[in-house]
């Protein structure tokens, strides 16, 4: 199919791509890689009267070390997320998240932010960024705001933006130095969405795992952190018997769904294996 028709603008500012947006009322979409919204404009999926693209803005294309936190600007490609030499360092499971993300021509244009505002279930970003305590930071007619990825994501494809308002960055907290981390992923074919995901930080303490972070995505709705995982591992020792009492709770926790591609009992399955695997992990990596 093709698109039905829209107006196109390109802002020259976030002020000039805010203002734009505002005039559509909530008609407008912003366009940075267009990697999720081209293929729904073309099948008419979304149909917006007004396109506005960001891609001329400077400063919206940069990865900015802020000590205890990265910035990743709206317009920051998922190929500069998986070769930057500061996340490689200070967020290893970012880097090794990101082999799994696409194909080289879809890593090309997409962008970290684009992929966290679309709110796919099976996308590995907005999972990461709740894995990292991320803080989105908007663009709006009444001037800026931040707000928690865990706010941000509402739902499956959808987010907490207003119709005239635009993200500017993502910020996503560095782990503690010596945190260990865990990433798996299934899909049917590499860079196919995922059908499950796991994602682990632990600290390790003498002899006892502390902040644990635990994440999925794949498995609901939306991307979620596992919260009664957390608190199975939180303060022990990740032996055999409490990784397999971890898993059963983040088992219990999800709520996943059967489609074309998998039952709800494989995913749920498959997504306690996964976590098995990445806390042991990242216990492991822990120093």
């Amino acid at each position: 199919m093709k698109p039905a028709p829209f107006d196109y603008v390109r802002a020259e500012s976030v002020e000039h791509a805010v203002a734009t947006l505002a005039a559509a009322g909530s008609d407008g979409k912003i366009i940075a890689g267009g990697q999720s919204l081209m293929p729904m404009i073309n099948f008419r999926l979304v149909r917006p009267a007004v396109l506005v693209d960001i891609n001329r803005i400077s400063g919206l294309d940069r990865i900015e070390d802020r000590g205890k936190h990265l910035r990743l600007g709206a317009l920051v490609r998922h190929r500069m997320t998986a070769s930057d030499a500061v996340i490689a360092r200070d967020v290893p499971v970012l880097h090794a998240a990101m082999e799994n993300v696409a194909h080289l021509t879809v890593r090309n244009r997409g962008t970290f932010c684009g992929s966290v505002c679309h709110a796919d279930p099976s996308a590995e970003m907005p999972m990461l960024t709740l894995l990292l305590d991320g803080v989105v930071r908007i663009a709006g007619p009444n001037g800026e705001r931040e707000i928690a990825a865990a706010d941000f994501l509402t739902g499956s494809l959808t987010n907490a933006l207003d119709p005239a308002e635009m993200v500017t960055a993502i910020d996503i907290a560095k782990p503690a130095p010596g945190t260990g981390w865990g990433f798996a992923e299934f899909a049917r074919r590499h860079g196919d969405y995922a059908l499950a995901a796991v994602s682990v930080l632990i600290e390790r303490a003498d002899g006892a795992a502390r902040n644990v972070r635990v994440a999925v995505m794949g498995v609901g709705e939306i991307a979620s952190r596992i919260v009664p995982a957390e608190a199975v591992l939180e303060g022990r020792e990740p032996t055999a018997a409490v990784i397999a009492e971890a898993v059963a709770a983040l088992r219990d926790d999800i709520e996943p769904m059967s489609d074309l591609s998998a039952s709800a009992d494989y995913r749920r399955h498959l997504a306690g294996a996964l976590a098995a695997k990445v806390i042991a992990q990242a216990w492991e990596r822990a120093a």
